[in-house]
């Protein structure tokens, strides 16, 4: 990584943390907070988020020698979709987290 993706990156995270965290002003009480709530909707939203990230970096490598493959001999495209497909389950166990957290 870069120094502008990982600047790109700590402004995304602050300006999430800030909005999740961020409460109107009539409705909290004396001395109460929001601050688990707001925690929570983070760890969901990176949950869901970095297992797409994940997909998508691993189905961009393994598409491109997929490609490649069938190319050479087309009779194994069948087969070699199961392992484009593998990658899925990490948006799948995302999306599962999402929910339990």
């Amino acid at each position: 990584m870069n120094k502008n993706t990982k600047r790109m990156a700590a402004i995304l995270v602050l300006a999430l943390a800030g909005a999740a965290l961020a409460q109107e002003a009539g409705t909290a009480e004396a001395g109460s907070t929001n601050l688990g709530e707001g925690l929570t909707a983070i760890g969901q939203g990176l949950a869901l988020g970095l297992g797409a990230v994940g997909t998508g970096i691993a189905q961009s490598r393994i598409g491109s020698a997929l490609v490649g493959a069938v190319a050479e001999d087309p009779g194994q495209a069948g087969r070699l979709l199961i392992y484009f497909l593998l990658p899925e389950t990490l948006v799948i166990f995302g999306f599962l987290a999402l929910f339990l957290i």
